[in-house]
């Protein structure tokens, strides 16, 4: 009789152990379980601000490029023009020589 209740308490025993085991092991897989899918969620999202950013960059690029485009074209303007006044200055030269050359002529036959 002393063994018969002695192994029903050890397995009674027993079975509340792993019970209680069971229920710590089963609420520590769900607590990671919810991490993981906290993680994942998170990575997630970062991915989509990393693409969304890519394109933003990749749109600046295009903008830097094209900028850059129309300053070097702006800059061919700028020494055309450049090139232009100078002639233009060179040929103003010229006539006002011209035209004080023409006065003092005038003011010699006066």
């Amino acid at each position: 009789m002393f063994w018969e209740w002695s192994l029903l308490t050890l397995v009674s025993l027993l079975s509340v152990f792993l019970f209680v085991k069971m229920y710590y092991f089963k609420s520590i897989t769900n607590r990671e379980q919810r991490s993981n899918d906290l993680m994942k969620l998170t990575l997630q999202e970062a991915e989509i601000l990393i693409r969304k950013y890519q394109i933003q960059l990749q749109r600046a690029l295009g903008n830097v490029d094209i900028l850059s485009e129309e300053l070097t074209k702006l800059r061919n303007e700028l020494k055309a023009l450049k090139g232009r006044n100078s002639k233009h200055r060179q040929e103003t030269d010229k006539l006002n020589g011209k035209i004080k050359a023409l006065e003092t002529r005038i003011d010699a036959l006066l």
